[in-house]
């Protein structure tokens, strides 16, 4: 049995992907908002001498996290700490997923997220409860991130591969249009008022995201929790297999989401202490450019989803495997950028502000054309009893990413900046040739099993 949901239209797409494009919107907002200042409010004020003590069990984390990464300069402390957070809000969506595909179901178990996360930006606004706030963050998107995606693909029919595809490419734009504005006016807020105005104004989008969900509620799809509705739900053999090959393709973009992620971690320290960003109008905010990423992403989505319908109609247009390969080409250029740009100040200089312009809407370029169609890949070939935990599952190479992405930081300060770049370059080149190579065999193994299901 297919989940209800309502089929009306808007622009030849379910009204569903209004509502959750536009709460991903104002939560990533929050998310993006929050995470642009979080590496540089840890380096330049809350880690320094006198302001860490305020911080509770601060001692006791830096003990764990030394425990185990071995001792670390403030810097290094800061990436590690951004790194394990940023790893950690997509690693708790696979549990989210769990939950929602067998006990509450996607709507109960999203807006408890909503609740977590508003409670988790409101506790960044004090010091003393940083770490706590950081927790309720990660359990937050848990119940949140992957649920929410996960019913954009139960809008659309099972073989509608394409439509899907461009579904998720505009639920992406929702993404980075909120994305686009976090920080730039959680910067801008934090510049003039002080950081903890920024993190504040994360938690009022966090509201503005539940009301909005609230609103649509009706045209998602069934509520009740999948294993409740749908017969023999249980993971065939053959299921197993599907979400194996999947998860390997996800896997195989990683070579591109590492040298993604770096860029809102180091690269902002890069940004910050590198870049010349001064304007006739004062010092340009390094958080800005967490911004410029999501808004090339906006602008490029329309072009994608007009290029791959003309292409559609041709019979040219390129496989899940083969956008994803094709982002990950785009995400070199990206990161060869940033190594230009610290090629050019070397030791002590200061790079021209086009580098970074160059690297973070290339990055944004990127991104859309391969992380929506990794989750239109998931959602379609993903069992039915497990998919919503099969797309948070997608989130894990996030989570990954995160915790590798924080380890990678502690050698931006033992090595020539232009070769710590160029090393992330080289990744994203190794995962282009592994998609191009391997893509089509995988896929033609999926359709295989699809055939036989």
């Amino acid at each position: 049995m297919k989940p209800e949901v309502d089929r009306s239209l808007f622009l030849g797409h379910p009204k569903g992907l209004v509502f959750l494009s536009m709460t991903e919107a104002w939560e990533r907002f929050s998310f993006y908002g929050m995470r642009g200042l979080l590496v540089l409010y840890m380096v330049q004020e809350l880690l320094l001498p006198g302001r860490i003590e305020k911080v509770a069990g601060m001692e006791g984390f830096r003990a764990v996290v030394e425990g185990v990464f071995g001792p670390l300069t403030t810097t290094a402390f800061a990436s590690q700490t951004f790194g394990l957070y940023a790893g950690f809000v997509y690693f708790t969506p696979l549990f989210g997923g769990i939950i929602a595909d067998r006990w509450l179901g996607a709507k109960k178990t999203v807006l408890i997220g909503i609740a977590l996360m508003t409670a988790g930006h409101l506790s960044m606004s004090f010091d003393a409860s940083f770490l706590l706030a950081l927790l309720l963050l990660v359990l937050g998107s848990g119940c949140l991130k992957g649920n929410v995606a996960a019913q954009v693909g139960h809008l659309y029919p099972h073989d509608d591969e394409a439509r899907r595809t461009r579904g998720f490419t505009i639920f992406s734009t929702g993404i980075n249009i909120g994305a686009t504005l976090g920080p730039l006016l959680c910067g801008l807020l934090a510049q003039v008022y002080g950081w903890h105005f920024g993190f504040g104004l994360a938690a009022v989008m966090m509201l503005l995201a539940g009301a909005v969900y609230l609103a649509g509620w009706r045209h998602f799809a069934d509520d009740r929790p999948r294993a409740m509705r749908e017969a023999g739900g249980a993971v065939q053999p053959a299921n197993w297999r599907m979400l194996g090959l999947v998860f390997l393709i996800v896997a195989l973009n990683l070579f591109w989401i590492l040298p993604y992620d770096q860029g809102a971690n180091v690269g902002m320290i890069w940004v910050a202490e590198s870049v010349d960003l001064s304007t006739p109008f004062g010092v340009m905010p390094a958080a800005w450019f967490n911004s410029e990423d999501p808004f090339a992403s906006i602008l490029i989505a329309p072009v994608l989803v007009a290029l791959w319908s003309w292409q559609g109609k041709r019979g040219t247009e390129p496989h899940d495997t083969g956008k994803m390969a094709q982002g990950s080409v785009v995400m070199a250029l990206s990161v060869l950028a940033l190594a230009a740009g610290a090629w050019q100040a070397g030791d002590a200089g200061k790079a021209s502000v086009i580098w970074p312009l160059i690297s973070y809407f290339l990055s944004g370029v990127a991104f859309m054309f391969s992380w929506p169609t990794v989750l239109a890949m998931v959602s379609r070939r993903a069992p039915a009893g497990v998919n919503a935990m099969a797309v948070a599952a997608a989130y894990l190479a996030l989570f990954i990413s995160g915790i590798v992405v924080g380890w990678l930081g502690r050698f931006y300060e033992q090595m020539p900046h232009w070769q710590f770049w160029l090393i992330h370059a080289a990744m994203c080149l190794a995962g282009a040739v592994l998609l191009a190579v391997l893509g089509p065999m995988l896929r033609r193994r999926m359709d295989a099993l699809d055939a036989e299901a």
